[in-house]
């Protein structure tokens, strides 16, 4: 089961800029909540009543009491936020002062507006008691990190191959982390607005495809400069039924701005993209993943960093939409934080983002036409290339003009739950990082000299991690009887870095499974590096037949997924 915040749905359909300029009022989101809430006396001596709650949002909550209430009661409500209620960070004890303004005679549900905002109550009990614990946590993990480095220094010489590989991954992620801290995202010129083209690539998203859409059409930007494009890529579920259904509620409001165009049979999700770019008619592309589900700033966020003619791509930062549905996708929110707000920030410094990933990124109409027919018929040993589509576009870009991350431009996405799906995903995007770093390879070091040495250093470290693995786990222990204690000290220190730095971002429950993932990708997924070198050719998509294995089997791969990091 995928759990996530459910919003309320909307009846208004109009994105929140018309296009005649007049502002919309801004309504506050509502969600929908299966917890309970205690009311109590205004004193908050004693319980007078309890219920459920139908749904909640920042100033109220709207409530089935077990017993009857009056319009004008004053009370104080005590209620326990769900994962999965509100928005990441939420999810806590709240006790909030509030005040009766409607009872419905028909069902006895019982509006209350709250006397100051769910966020004002955490950030002056719950958030700042966070943040103060993630920057004493902080502290003493670089203490530690001191302390272990301080001894691999010492010890150096007794096992050179690696105290010198951890010394050079301390370097690279500290250089991260530091450099992420410098970022600033571009700022906001309400005024610049460039006609805008989102392309979306669609196969098999039957479950998730219209919400996709809606977020797509619902932006505040100016209607007659957005167009929203969606190329099914040879769907076999019910994506193409649910896209008219979509467009027929829609298409009053929106007209002819929702274009869906479908492939008959699945041809891939290169050439969904590049079928829906040459469709485009605005001078930024933006193109979104089909299980990915913007928020209403989003294309304005993303197209700021274009206002600089020499950046010709930019990406967003990208969230786990289901991130509370087990410890996988627990894990996977923690990888996404460190991927985007810390790696793809420290890369945007240099403007140099070496990957511009699917769920949210924009191009220069002129720069990506400029490669769109190399990138599609892209080959590699003679084979179609049929993943790393996005790490691949960007290597064009970076060939001729900058590539940013933006990171108020925000994304929601849907990551696997399942072991199997995840494990496959992985290996996809292990072979285009390998094969694509290689290209990138060739061209880096023209690069600002500290970004092009920071590429090398973390294009070879994962190469050379494994052979590092078993010389301290395997050789060592066996030929010297010398335990990996201060690796494993080392990993865990580096670990908690990351985890704090999300607590104090984030303030969320989730930031401890950063440590555990770790050392999951220390015991797993590092070793799909190793196969991911030894079959670095093979370019079938690891889920399903594609006809690159089989020439009696259609061609094709799943064109929702690819926002490797």
């Amino acid at each position: 089961m995928e759990v996530f915040p459910r919003e309320k749905p909307d009846r208004r359909f109009l994105p929140d800029i018309p296009s005649k300029g007049a502002t919309r009022r801004i309504y506050d989101t509502r969600y929908f909540s299966e917890g309970k809430a205690d009311v109590y006396s205004e004193d908050g001596k004693y319980r007078y009543c309890s219920g459920n709650v139908v749904n909640l949002s920042q100033g109220g909550m709207l409530l089935s009491p077990d017993k009857k209430l009056r319009v004008g009661q004053k009370a104080m409500l005590r209620f326990f936020l769900n994962a999965g209620t509100l928005p990441e960070g939420y999810e806590s004890y709240v006790k909030l002062p509030a005040t009766v303004v409607r009872v419905d005679s028909a069902t006895g549900h019982a509006a209350f507006q709250f006397t100051q905002t769910i966020t004002e109550s955490l950030r002056r009990r719950r958030w700042r008691y966070f943040e103060a614990a993630a920057l004493l946590g902080i502290m003493l993990t670089l203490v530690g990190v001191w302390f272990i480095k301080k001894e691999s220094i010492f010890y150096f010489w007794f096992d050179v191959p690696v105290f010198l590989y951890g010394l050079c991954a301390l370097f690279y992620l500290l250089s991260r982390f530091f450099f992420a801290a410098l970022y600033r995202p571009y700022p906001t010129d309400v005024n610049f607005t460039p006609s805008v083209s989102i392309v979306v690539p669609c196969f098999n998203e039957e479950k998730w495809i219209e919400r996709t859409v809606r977020g797509c059409l619902n932006q505040q930007y100016p209607e007659e400069f957005l167009e929203v494009i969606v190329v099914d890529d040879g769907s076999t579920d019910g994506s193409v039924a649910a896209l008219k259904a979509v467009r027929d509620k829609v298409y009053d409001e929106v007209g002819e701005r929702l274009v869906i165009h479908v492939f008959p049979e699945n041809r891939g999700k290169r050439h969904a993209m590049a079928a829906g770019a040459r469709r485009a008619k605005g001078d930024v592309i933006v193109f979104v993943d089909s299980d990915s589900f913007l928020q209403p700033d989003s294309v304005l966020q993303v197209v700021q960093p274009l206002k600089d003619q020499r950046i010709g791509a930019a990406t967003g930062r990208c969230e786990v939409e289901n991130k509370w549905t087990n410890m996988l996708t627990r894990m996977q929110a923690v990888r996404y934080f460190v991927g985007f707000r810390i790696f793809k920030a420290a890369e945007s410094i240099f403007d140099a983002v070496t990957c511009l990933s699917g769920p949210l990124a924009s191009y220069r109409r002129d720069v990506l036409m400029r490669y769109l027919d190399t990138w599609e018929h892209q080959t590699y040993l003679g084979q179609p290339a049929t993943f790393g589509d996005d790490r691949s576009l960007t290597n064009y870009v970076l060939g001729s003009h900058y590539a940013v991350y933006q990171h108020t431009a925000v994304t929601h996405t849907i990551v696997p739950s399942a072991y199997d799906k995840f494990f496959s995903q992985q290996m996809r995007w292990k072979r285009s990082w390998l094969r694509e770093s290689l290209r990138a390879c060739l061209f880096m070091w023209k690069k600002e000299p500290f970004m092009a040495i920071s590429f090398y250093l973390g294009f070879l470290l994962p190469l050379l991690a494994p052979l590092v693995v078993l010389r301290a786990f395997v050789f060592m222990p066996l030929a010297y009887g010398i335990w990996p204690v201060t690796y494993i000290a080392g990993v865990f220190f580096m670990s908690m870095l990351m985890c704090t730095s999300y607590l104090f971002i984030k303030r969320s429950n989730l930031w401890f499974y950063g440590v555990p993932f770790c050392f999951f990708y220390l015991s797993i997924l590092l070793w799909q590096i190793v196969w991911a070198v030894l079959t670095f050719w093979k370019s079938s998509w690891g889920t399903r037949p594609s006809h690159f294995d089989s020439k009696t089997q259609r061609a094709g791969q799943p064109s929702g997924k690819n926002a490797a990091n």
